[in-house]
């Protein structure tokens, strides 16, 4: 873990905050890597896997700095799924799959179709 973070409760991060540590589940599996941009949706799903506090930079991140890394993750999504044409019913589960990690990767707002 670096020397440069603090430990805050869930209500105190915001979305844009980045983790300065690899965050664990319960278990010990790996959520979220070190370095990440939390988003409204990951910060949604943390109770869920019992996180109360979390290991936050404190240096700010600048708008800059989250734009690219919000286009690292479309870029990276994008790779990963290249042979996947998101638009085609021919392989649902695929094109599902893909929703879901843009919109968690991306911070994307939930619609009434995701509920």
């Amino acid at each position: 873990m670096t020397g440069n973070y603090h430990q805050l409760t869930l209500a105190e991060v915001r979305p844009g905050m980045v983790l300065s540590d690899v965050l664990l589940d319960m278990q010990g599996h790996v959520l979220l890597p070190q370095g990440t941009l939390l988003t409204e949706a990951m910060l949604a799903l943390m109770p869920r896997h019992g996180i109360a506090i979390l290991p936050i930079l404190k240096d700010e991140v600048s708008p800059e700095m989250a734009q690219a890394t919000l286009e690292h993750h479309a870029a990276r999504i994008a790779h990963l799924f290249r042979k996947n044409d998101a638009d085609s019913d021919s392989d649902w589960a695929t094109s599902l799959l893909r929703r879901f990690v843009s919109d968690f990767r991306l911070g994307l707002p939930e619609t009434p179709e995701h509920e």
